[in-house]
């Protein structure tokens, strides 16, 4: 992985202070991401994302806001308009280094910040937002003790999470253009919206104001008991994994990157570490998916574990078998659910010596009007799925090392 500071003006000419994270090899994509109210591009949300998709191959550019973090220009004087400026100016910098985001990423008020700009940017075909509100006027009751004093001195100091902002009246006047999610539903991107049901700063009720404005293609993912930083790494870990997962359907990531470099096969599955620990990137033809181990045995919890995978899999093609064959029959099958667990146990021989075998239980659910021959007739073809007899049958794994990555 790469970092590289970067500096690039805004309209005024004033240098603004960047990170690019990239993969160490060619990026799949660029993104750009944009940092919540007050905040820096250095806060961990931001870092982590960031990092974390350099190392499934995104290459994310952060940067901080006029007047904020390593950036020039006064804080006081900028507003909602300007921050869409410099968003503005950060995507001309990577269009003219021939880096041009196709992907807009908003944290928080950087949410909204994105949502407003990306329809004007060509590049951009996906906008992903995190614990955004659907508006820029969402942030005026920050202000609401100090508004009048804001109106009358035409500015007031405010505490921000702690730290004092001068807050000008250009600023409350600004925002109130922003209180229409009439844009959202012009779009025109393909739109993710993360968000979690216990954000105090920004209601879970803003994440559904965007997604019923928004026009399909759009995607909602729940980020059960996150904070509104998401200050845990394993959220923005999370954030990352399904970004990518997300992207795959809207972006071209299949002429770069590991899938590519090995050029699958349909039926092969390529296996790359994605945190160089237990996350991975499980990857086939046409998808991306992400398995990990447990909490407790070291992993972030983050995808599937590999017995999980296993059970699924004969879990899969079960359901999919008894459907196939209820429609062929016509029987009147509503619904199929299948659950499945894994135990050990030890065999002891004769001869003194043991061995361990394992058991694989699966319970079948039957949903409909069906009578007795029916359900028998489903519940017999459950076991003649092709993964089960697989696993029946006798199975040989040859292993080879690979001469080369690429």
């Amino acid at each position: 992985m790469q970092r590289e500071k970067i500096t690039f003006n805004n309209q005024l000419g004033e240098p603004l202070a960047a990170l690019l994270e990239s993969p160490s090899e060619a990026p799949r994509a660029y993104a750009l991401f944009a940092h919540c109210f007050t905040c820096s591009k250095d806060i961990a949300a931001a870092s982590r994302i960031s990092r974390a998709l350099a190392r499934q191959g995104i290459a994310t550019l952060r940067f901080d806001f006029t007047g904020l973090g390593n950036s020039d220009g006064d804080f006081s004087n900028t507003n909602f308009s300007s921050n869409l400026q410099d968003l503005i100016s950060a995507t001309d910098f990577m269009r003219e280094s021939d880096r041009a985001p196709s992907v807009l990423i908003g944290h928080s008020l950087g949410g909204a910040a994105v949502l407003a700009v990306a329809q004007q940017l060509q590049s951009v075909k996906a906008v992903v937002t995190i614990a955004a509100p659907a508006t820029g006027s969402h942030i005026e009751h920050l202000f609401t003790a100090e508004k009048s004093k804001i109106i009358d001195q035409n500015e007031a100091q405010v505490d921000l999470a702690g730290r004092q902002f001068t807050i000008k009246k250009q600023f409350l006047d600004d925002i109130e253009h922003y209180n229409s999610t009439d844009h959202i539903a012009k779009l025109g991107k393909a739109l993710l919206v993360f968000h979690s049901p216990v954000d105090p700063q920004v209601s879970i009720n803003e994440a559904a104001k965007i997604y019923q404005a928004a026009k399909h293609p759009k995607s909602f993912i729940t980020l059960d008991q996150a904070d509104h930083l998401l200050s845990k790494n394993s959220d923005a870990e999370y954030v990352a994994s399904m970004m990518v997962s997300w992207l795959g359907r809207y972006l071209d990531l299949s002429s770069q990157g590991p899938a590519a470099a090995h050029q699958l096969e349909h039926g092969e599955v390529l296996v790359t570490e994605a945190d160089h620990k237990f996350m991975c990137n499980v990857m086939t033809t046409d998808h991306a998916l992400i398995g990990d181990e447990p909490l407790k045995v070291g992993g972030q919890n983050l995808g599937p574990s590999p017995p999980e995978y296993l059970l699924g899999s004969l879990g899969l093609c079960t359901t999919m078998t008894v459907r196939m064959v209820a429609e062929r029959e016509n029987i009147p099958l509503e619904d199929v659910q299948v659950k499945l667990s894994e135990s050990n146990e030890v065999i002891k021989h004769a001869d003194g010596s043991k061995s361990k075998r394992t058991q694989l239980h699966r319970e079948v659910f039957l949903v409909g009007p069906l009578d007795e021959d029916q359900q028998q007739r489903l519940m017999t073809i459950s076991e003649r799925c092709p993964i089960h007899r697989t696993l029946h049958g006798e199975i040989n794994i040859s292993t080879i090392q690979g001469s080369s990555l690429g």
